[in-house]
């Protein structure tokens, strides 16, 4: 009995993709055979993403370096809105991680977080590394219907990220500096998405409409305010 209900809950978790099965049922001749269609089929879906991660609205003289990448992975609900089932809802939810190399030194001193734009000081690293909880909520439009399991799509909408730890890792002269959990983090991030594709393969880019650091972060040598934002550049693969 045990077995039974473990087995009917994976069935219930399981992507509800399923767009065609077919049982087969034959009398001895290779013709005779039944297509069972699933008409309410969804496109419930696994992603994995990866991303080009580019710093917006950066304070003069401060670059980006290096590769900044980001890894991202969750589930998405699929509730069709229309009888054809080419239109729907997504909601979901995921996790991503995000690195940004770039030339802003963060440093600490009596409980204060000092930035400052890394001149001509010897490095080989600096960058500050993110990871979120992420809820996307897309408007989906494809070309699926009950028996194809390639189409095209284009799903688009925001996506809400709460950061759930920060560090920030620079190797240079004098000496390395290793922080995380910095308080100058906005713990709230959103942002607009687009996806396009056809298959399992698609463009994927968001961008964010809120800043990386709150007004605490402010620039020390010049007092201006650290206003960058995050825009992400790759490819989403959906599992079904």
């Amino acid at each position: 009995m045990r077995q039974l209900i473990f087995l009917s809950f994976l069935l219930y978790l399981l992507p509800v993709s399923a767009q065609i099965s077919e049982n087969s049922f034959s009398n001895g001749n290779d013709n005779d055979s039944i297509e069972i269609v699933d008409e309410n089929y969804r496109e419930d879906q696994f992603y994995i993403a990866v991303t080009y991660n580019l710093l917006g609205n950066k304070p003069e003289d401060v670059s980006q370096n290096g590769f900044s990448s980001g890894f991202h992975f969750g589930f998405i609900r699929d509730m069709p809105l229309n009888k054809t089932r080419n239109v729907a809802l997504g909601l979901g939810v995921g996790i991503s991680s995000n690195s940004y190399n770039q030339t802003l030194l963060i440093s600490e001193d009596n409980n204060t977080y000092n930035y400052d734009v890394l001149g001509a000081v010897s490095f080989s690293k600096n960058k500050f590394t993110t990871y979120l909880v992420e809820f996307p909520l897309e408007l989906r439009w494809r070309t699926s219907t009950a028996k194809d399991f390639d189409f095209w799509r284009i799903y688009t909408g925001v996506k809400l990220g709460y950061v759930i730890y920060n560090t920030s890792k620079f190797r240079g002269s004098p000496e390395d500096i290793l922080l995380s959990n910095i308080g100058d983090f906005n713990s709230l991030q959103y942002g607009i998405t687009l996806s396009a594709g056809y298959s399992n393969v698609n463009f994927h880019f968001y961008y964010a409409l809120n800043t990386i650091f709150d007004t605490n972060a402010t620039l020390r040598s010049s007092g201006e305010n650290i206003d960058m934002n995050v825009i992400k550049i790759g490819l989403i693969f959906y599992i079904l």
